[in-house]
């Protein structure tokens, strides 16, 4: 079983970075595609980004792209979600995802995922 992690969240301003982490537990990290979700107050939670298995396919929300880049380091069981050019309607509390039998493109819907973290809390100040 892999446990789920997520670091690097914390208030920044409008037009500026973050970086957030997400660390595995377990052998088997490889096995799944992961990636990144958000829920802001009030709203559902939403699909930010996933990467594939060896990190060779990623998908974006169109909201995030050319922003955020997602990127996966298997031998160190992390995957990272570089965040930039930050907007205030970015803030939210982000969770680490992962699912065994999903691709990138099928992750884009949080029911039924097989795996999520605790989340870690973004807040871009205007």
């Amino acid at each position: 079983q892999v446990q789920l992690v997520e670091s690097g969240g914390g208030l920044v301003q409008a037009g500026g970075s973050l970086r957030l982490s997400c660390a595995a537990s377990g052998r088997i990290f490889s096995w799944y595609v992961m990636g990144w979700f958000r829920q802001a107050p009030g709203k559902e939670r939403e699909f930010v980004a996933a990467i594939s298995r060896i990190g060779g396919i990623t998908n974006y929300a169109d909201s995030v792209k050319g922003r955020f880049t997602i990127s996966r380091d298997n031998a160190k069981n992390t995957v990272d979600l570089q965040m930039n050019s930050l907007k205030p309607a970015d803030t939210a509390v982000y969770y680490c995802a992962a699912d065994y039998h999903r691709t990138p493109a099928t992750m884009t819907h949080p029911e039924g995922m097989d795996l999520w973290g605790e989340g870690t809390l973004v807040t871009v100040s205007s």
